[in-house]
C-alpha cells in the first residue's frame, strides 16, 4: 500500500473519531454543527482548532477535582450563609420588588447579602488609585486574582506594594491566569515569589497540555483585603486602562469597590480558586471572614456575587442576565465589548423588546479583534428588527460589562455576552439591587451614548454585499466564539 494511501486512511479514521466525539459530547446543536462545518471546510486546521479549544471539560477530571474541593470548602460558612439568605430575602422582599425572583432563584448557590457600600469606579485612572490606597491599608491579608496582569508601570507599582506588605508580615496570595498573564511569568511572578508572596498560575499551560487548557481560562478579576474590602469588574492590571493611553486609544471600563458582607462571597470564590491551583486547604477562619467587623454598618446596598465556569453545574451568570431581562418592565441598558449571544440570550432580548421594554446596547465601533467585531455586527439586523437600539462607541474601545434594568438592578463584572464567558471561562459578576447604583450606571451609560453613534435598520441593510457575506459566514461559527 502506498504511503499516501496510509496517510489518507489514518486521516479518515481520525476524522471519524473527531466527528463522533463532537456528536456525542456537544450539548448545543448549533455549536456541534459549527464544529462539523469547520473540520470539513478546513480539514486539518479545523481538527486542530477543535482539539485546542473545542473539548468540553465541564465534567472532565480536571474540573471535577475543583468541584470536589469547592463542595468541601468552608462548610460552616455555607450553612450559616444559606440560613442568613433565606431570612434576608424575607426581610427585603418589598425592596427587591419585581426582581425578587432573580435573587431567589440563585440563592441556593449564590447568597445575597445586605449591609454593603458599593462604589462605582470608571476607567483605570479612577480605579487604580483606589486599589493602591486599599492595598496599602492591608493588615492581615491581600488576595489578588486576575486574568491579565501586565509587566508595565501599574503592574510593577502594584507588585512592589504586594512585596512591601509581604515584608510587613501581611499574607499575600496571588493568582494569575497563565495565558492572559503570560508576560509576567518570567519576571513579576518570580520577583513576587522571591519576596514572600505566594503566587500560583491558574491552569498552568505546558506545551504538551496546550490543547486541553487554552480554552478554559480564569477571566475573573478579584481583590480581597482583610476580608472587608473587595474589588470586582472588567478592568485588568494594565497601563492601557489609564487614559490617556500610550497608544491614544481611550479605554472605557467599569469596576466596583465593595465594603460589606458581599466581600465574603468574593473571598469564598477566591479561596476555592486558591485551593484548586495551590493544592492547599485554606478554610473558614475569622481572619478571612471577620464576622464581627461585618456587623458594623457599611451601607444600604443588597449585593449578590455570581460565579460560573466549567466547575459549576449551570451557566449561572448567563441565567442571571436572562432572568433580569425577562423580569424587566421598562428599560434595559447594556454595555459590552463583545455581543455574540447564544439563542437563549438572543431570544430573551427579543421577548423583552417585543414586550415593549426599551433596550439600548452599546458596543465598540472598532473591536480589538476583527473577527469578533464582524461577528458582533452579524447580530445587528435581527436585534434592530425587534426595536432594540444599538450604538457603536466611537471615542475608543468600550470594555465595560454592565447591564442596568429598570433603574433598580445593576450587573457589573467580568463576563462578556458571548459563549466563551457563558460556558467556557471562569467568570464572576456582582448584582447590585439598589436604585442609587443603578441610576449612577444609567448616567454613565447616557454619557457614553454621547460618544456613540446609533445604528439605524434602514441604513444597516444597505451595507455592502461583501460585508454581508462575511458576516453570514462568521455568524455560522458564532457559537464557537
Amino acid at each position: 500500500m502506498e504511503f499516501s494511501n496510509v496517510i489518507l486512511i489514518i486521516y479518515v479514521i481520525i476524522l471519524i473519531i473527531i466527528c463522533l466525539r463532537i456528536i456525542l459530547n456537544t450539548t448545543t446543536p448549533s455549536k456541534g454543527l459549527a464544529y462539523l462545518l469547520l473540520i470539513f471546510s478546513l480539514p486539518i486546521v479545523g481538527i486542530i482548532f477543535y482539539l485546542s479549544v473545542g473539548l468540553n471539560y465541564r465534567k472532565r477530571k480536571l474540573y471535577q477535582k475543583k468541584i470536589d474541593i469547592d463542595s468541601k470548602a468552608l462548610p460552616q460558612l455555607k450553612e450559616k450563609s444559606l440560613y442568613y439568605t433565606e431570612s434576608l430575602l424575607r426581610r427585603h422582599k418589598a425592596k427587591l420588588a419585581i426582581f425578587y425572583p432573580l435573587a431567589q432563584f440563585l440563592s441556593n448557590k449564590h447568597i445575597i447579602s445586605d449591609n454593603n457600600d458599593v462604589k462605582l469606579l470608571f476607567n483605570g485612572e479612577k480605579t487604580f488609585p483606589e486599589i493602591l490606597k486599599s492595598l496599602k491599608l492591608a493588615k492581615h491579608h491581600i488576595h489578588f486574582e486576575y486574568y491579565i496582569y501586565e509587566n508595565d508601570i501599574i503592574g510593577n507599582e502594584i507588585a512592589q506594594i504586594l512585596i512591601s506588605k509581604a515584608r510587613e508580615g501581611v499574607e499575600v496570595r496571588f493568582i494569575y491566569d497563565d495565558f492572559g498573564s503570560k508576560n509576567i511569568r518570567s519576571n513579576i511572578v518570580k520577583k513576587l515569589q522571591k519576596n514572600g508572596v505566594e503566587a500560583y498560575a491558574f491552569n498552568k499551560i505546558n506545551f504538551v497540555q496546550l490543547a486541553n487548557r487554552l480554552n478554559y481560562r480564569n477571566h475573573r478579576k478579584i481583590i480581597v483585603i482583610d476580608g472587608v474590602i473587595g474589588y470586582v469588574g472588567g478592568i485588568n492590571i494594565s497601563d492601557k486602562y489609564i487614559n490617556p493611553t500610550k497608544t491614544n486609544v481611550y479605554w472605557r471600563d467599569t469596576h466596583l469597590k465593595i465594603q460589606g458582607n458581599a466581600v465574603f462571597n468574593l473571598q469564598y470564590t477566591f479561596l476555592t480558586d486558591w485551593n484548586f491551583c495551590s493544592k492547599q486547604n485554606l478554610g473558614f477562619s475569622s481572619d478571612f471572614f471577620p464576622i464581627d467587623e461585618m456587623k458594623l454598618k457599611k451601607g444600604e446596598e443588597l449585593v449578590q456575587i455570581v460565579s460560573s465556569g466549567p466547575d459549576t453545574d449551570h451557566p449561572n451568570i448567563m441565567y442571571s442576565l436572562i432572568q433580569s431581562i425577562l423580569l424587566a418592565k421598562k428599560e434595559i441598558l447594556i454595555t459590552t465589548p463583545y455581543l455574540i449571544p447564544n439563542n437563549s440570550f438572543l431570544n430573551a432580548l427579543k421577548i423583552a423588546a417585543l414586550s415593549n421594554v426599551s433596550i439600548k446596547i452599546i458596543v465598540p465601533k472598532v473591536s480589538d479583534s476583527i473577527i469578533v467585531g464582524v461577528t458582533t455586527t452579524s447580530f445587528f439586523e435581527e436585534l434592530l428588527e425587534v426595536g432594540i437600539k444599538i450604538y457603536r462607541y466611537n471615542k475608543g474601545f468600550v470594555h465595560a460589562k454592565t447591564m442596568v434594568c429598570d433603574e433598580l438592578v445593576s450587573h457589573v463584572g467580568t463576563a462578556n455576552l458571548d459563549n466563551r464567558s457563558f460556558e467556557l471561562n471562569f467568570e464572576i459578576n456582582a448584582i447590585v439591587f439598589n436604585e442609587k447604583t443603578a441610576k449612577s450606571l444609567k448616567i454613565q451609560f447616557e454619557k457614553d451614548l454621547k460618544d456613540s453613534k446609533e445604528v439605524y435598520l434602514n441604513n444597516w441593510k444597505k451595507r455592502p454585499f461583501f460585508r454581508l457575506l462575511i458576516e453570514k459566514i462568521l455568524h455560522l461559527f458564532s457559537s464557537l466564539m
